[in-house]
């Protein structure tokens, strides 16, 4: 499946699956579901061929960084935890899969672990 194809205007919160080796050190690898966290407005140009991801996993996390996501319609088939902390753009051509959208509370829960990790807390200006 070529990505840059497929890939117009998937929304946020959308499963997909992808390849991410090859990878260095602690990264997530292989071949594995994630959720795409970037603007669908941005990314869905033939011009911009990078969609931003956060793999899943299903060794449970603790903390506002590894949200729990629950199996069902998005696609996802067990329990498995969002690592907000391994956020990362991918080019499209990785993407071997498209499955459906988590629940809109796990999305939030994500945005949520996000904000933490990149620094990006509401009002929070601090440069140092």
């Amino acid at each position: 499946m070529d990505g840059r194809q497929e890939m117009r205007k998937v929304p946020r919160g959308t499963v997909v699956t992808l390849s991410l080796d090859p990878t260095v050190g602690g990264e997530q690898r292989g071949i594995r579901p994630c959720v795409i966290v970037s603007d669908p407005d941005v990314t869905g140009e033939q011009r911009y061929p990078l969609v931003a991801v956060v793999p899943l996993s299903r060794t449970p996390g603790e903390g506002a960084l590894y949200p729990r996501l629950e199996p069902g319609e998005s696609g996802i088939r067990s329990v498995s935890f969002a690592l907000a902390d391994q956020v990362r753009s991918v080019d499209k051509r990785r993407i071997r899969g498209i499955g459906r959208r988590i629940a809109p509370a796990e999305m939030e829960a994500i945005d949520a672990g996000l904000c933490l990790f990149l620094g990006l807390e509401a009002g929070n200006g601090d440069t140092e």
